[in-house]
């Protein structure tokens, strides 16, 4: 399998770099199309993957501890702050269902 990935990796940064249609590089080279669109997506994926995800929000995990406000840790004020860059300062820390309408709400607006 390595083999096949260092064979597709090179044939598919050729396309690139050539700046022709994958259909007349794969065509010239005896590959299906097919095949160099299925390693196109499948290296990228794998890149996307392999360097944390940097092509965006939708790909950045966010790690999130939810305190029970009746435990009595979470009782002073706080800030939230959206993807969007909205800003919300709240007196008290919601309730973790608050927290989900929000969520649920804000994607709903987009």
């Amino acid at each position: 399998m390595e083999g096949d990935t260092e064979f597709w990796t090179s044939h598919v940064e050729a396309c690139r770099r050539e700046g022709t249609a994958a259909s007349v590089y794969a065509r010239r080279h005896g590959l299906t199309l097919a095949s160099l669109y299925y390693w196109r997506r499948k290296l990228k994926l794998a890149a996307v993957v392999g360097d944390g995800g940097d092509s965006g929000p939708a790909n950045k995990f966010v790690a999130l501890r939810v305190v029970d406000a009746a435990a009595g840790t979470a009782t002073g004020p706080c800030t939230l702050v959206l993807r969007s860059g909205l800003r919300l300062e709240l007196a008290v820390l919601p309730s973790p269902a608050w927290l989900l309408a929000l969520e649920q709400a804000h994607a709903g607006a987009r």
